[in-house]
């Protein structure tokens, strides 16, 4: 299985639509659009699993740079979530505090 990354997408998008375009290439298992945790609107991008890399590989030579709805989308290779630190105050790897440089006051 591989998965494709679909960004610029029309927040009116569907996982149907996206199913039956990508389907030209191969078999989908999969449509995934992300939505935002609070509204519930389409964020403008997707993830679509196709059963072969080979049929990735193919609807991402075709569809990057392709027109769907008036826009022109960005068809990519997945690639895994960078994990972002959430804390609010910075600690080093041993857990203490990193000093910023001196502060002035004029």
């Amino acid at each position: 299985m591989s998965k494709v990354y679909v960004g610029s997408l029309p927040f009116s998008a569907t996982e149907t639509q996206l199913s039956e375009m990508f389907a030209k290439y191969g078999k989908v298992n999969s449509v995934n659009i992300v939505t935002d945790k609070y509204t519930n609107r389409s964020r403008g991008f997707a993830f679509v699993e196709m059963e072969t890399e080979e049929a990735a590989q193919k609807a991402i030579a075709e569809l990057n740079g392709s027109q769907f709805e008036g826009r022109t989308i960005i068809v990519n290779p997945a690639r895994p979530q960078e994990r972002r630190e959430r804390s609010f105050d910075k600690r080093d790897r041993g857990g203490r505090k990193e000093r910023s440089g001196p502060s002035r006051r004029w």
